[in-house]
């Protein structure tokens, strides 16, 4: 999956201010960023915009692209690249068929996906999925992780999922969606509703007993947590514990299915550690039988990969020989079933990059091969 690779790929990272384009090879850019605004209410204005902005990047490559791989906004048909009813590009609704077009002016594949999708596969290609296989190996562990969920924390609460190197959309390009699990303190809502920055707060306001009107940003709350600045201490720090309670309870729904180690970006990661701990704390907590007895929440243990003394325990593991039956052979057996939640080893924005890169490359590969 990490292997070096030459091929030049255009990208484009679609927001609803700016695009942002740029050409990836061998897991990194080759051409300073390009941005033109979005013109999110003007359809032909905002297609003109994306088709300039690929045209300006493939003039400054000194080899050809091959391919254009990017994230977009959903809800979209993935596959077939076409881009359904957007709330933050309303120019969008109804349905255009934005890869189809990109490939006839391009005259090369075009790729579309969900940032957190890409964000995940960019993880798993370059970031916390090698990087804790490599310290699992080095801590002489035969313990090897080949799937990693991840998400993304900020004006939303983003998902994806890579299993066994290639990334999971489902027959829908709906996989992953944890945004819509139930809130555990708000049953009634979305998990996203007490995971993402409105979420923090709303909760701040309400602690501090403030307005929404008057409430600061998250990093103005992270500040206050911290003791950098002045305000409501309480009410900051146990905003973003309630965000952690949240997040910790849907990743514990997601690994119960999934059992995969878990990667966590966007611009909430920068306050980890506030809510990580938290996070953790709830995969780890417990459910009641009607008989009265205790189950974990999970058949995992979860471990804070950005703690030392965490991320050491999880690296050794429970490792022993044992003997095979009838025979002289020894093996190593590790029965402990564990994962970690760590952060972003690439930042968010390089991670979709990488990831939106690998995925048309791998795509390309793919089709080569079953047409070989």
């Amino acid at each position: 999956m990490n292997k070096p690779d030459k091929r030049t790929v255009m990208t484009l990272d679609a927001g609803g201010t700016n695009l942002v384009f740029s050409a990836v090879q061998k897991n990194r850019e080759v051409v300073e960023p390009i941005t033109l605004p979005a013109e999110a209410g003007h359809l032909d204005k905002c297609l003109g915009n994306i088709c300039e902005g690929f045209r300006q990047v493939k003039e400054r490559l000194k080899e050809p692209p091959v391919a254009i791989s990017f994230a977009f906004p959903g809800p979209a048909d993935y596959p077939n690249g076409i881009i359904g009813d957007l709330g933050n590009l309303p120019a969008f609704r109804g349905g255009v068929a934005l890869g189809p077009m990109l490939k006839e002016k391009f005259g090369i594949p075009v790729f579309i996906n969900n940032d957190g999708d890409l964000f995940v596969y960019g993880e798993a290609i370059a970031g916390l999925l090698p990087r804790v296989n490599m310290l699992l190996a080095r801590s002489g562990s035969p313990k090897i992780f080949r799937n990693l969920f991840g998400v993304t924390l900020g004006t939303g609460f983003g998902a994806g999922l890579v299993h066994d190197g290639e990334l999971y959309l489902g027959d829908n390009s709906a996989g992953a969606e944890i945004w819509l699990l139930r809130n555990k303190k708000y049953p009634d809502a979305p998990v996203e509703e007490s995971a993402s920055i409105r979420a923090v707060q709303r909760e701040y306001a309400a602690l501090a007993g403030i307005p929404q009107a008057a409430v600061p940003t998250p990093r103005d709350i992270f500040e206050i947590a911290t003791g950098a600045k002045q305000g409501n201490w309480e009410a900051a720090v146990n905003a973003y514990k309630m965000l952690g309670e949240a997040v910790g309870d849907a990743l514990a729904n997601a690994v119960t299915l999934v059992d995969t180690l878990v990667v966590i970006g966007g611009g909430l990661a920068g306050a980890h550690s506030l809510f990580l701990s938290d996070v953790v704390r709830e995969m780890n907590s417990s459910l009641r039988l009607f008989s009265g007895q205790n189950v974990g929440r999970t058949e995992l243990k979860a471990y804070n990969l950005e703690d030392a003394a965490e991320t050491e325990a999880f690296l050794k593991g429970d490792v022993r020989e044992i003997s095979v039956p009838d025979s002289d052979q020894k093996m190593l057996y590790d029965p402990r079933k564990r994962i970690g939640v760590g952060l972003s080893v690439l930042g968010t924005s390089r991670a979709v990059s990488v990831g939106a890169c690998a995925f048309a490359l791998h795509a390309l590969d793919r089709k080569q091969a079953d047409h070989a």
